[in-house]
């Protein structure tokens, strides 16, 4: 949970779902020598009073901005595993735009046979979002 300085409990999300971009990810030989497509959702706890109060993005979290950031790091990424894109992810967000959790889920459709999505689902940072 996160807290405002008054000990209110503040589960604000802001959402990013669907964010497609190509990248190097595989174990296999074959995978490490072409860009696959894959989908992330983010959810990023925030606190949006502020913004709301202001209506000002500069007091709340510039999705568009992250969105573009995170396709750029993930399309020039060449990991193997979904679990450490994931994990750099989420460290990325975190350290680059002060977001105190996240939730990321990472996509990488058609990796088995006969089953629609594959991937990955971590939370991290400061306590759980509901």
């Amino acid at each position: 949970m996160q807290f405002d300085g008054n000990g209110v409990v503040v589960v604000d999300i802001i959402y990013l779902h669907g964010i497609k971009v190509e990248c190097v990810i595989g174990v296999w030989a074959w995978e490490r020598q072409i860009k696959q497509l894959i989908s992330i959702d983010l959810d990023m706890a925030t606190d949006i009073r502020r913004a709301a109060a202001s209506d000002d993005l500069a007091d709340t979290l510039n999705y568009k901005a992250i969105a573009k950031r995170v396709q750029s790091y993930v399309g020039n990424s060449r990991f193997q595993l979904v679990e450490t894109l994931a994990e750099k992810t989420a460290d990325l967000l975190m350290t680059e735009f002060g977001i105190p959790w996240c939730r990321v889920r990472v996509n990488k459709g058609g990796a088995v046979r006969g089953a629609r999505d594959v991937g990955v689902v971590i939370e991290r940072g400061e306590g759980r979002v509901a």
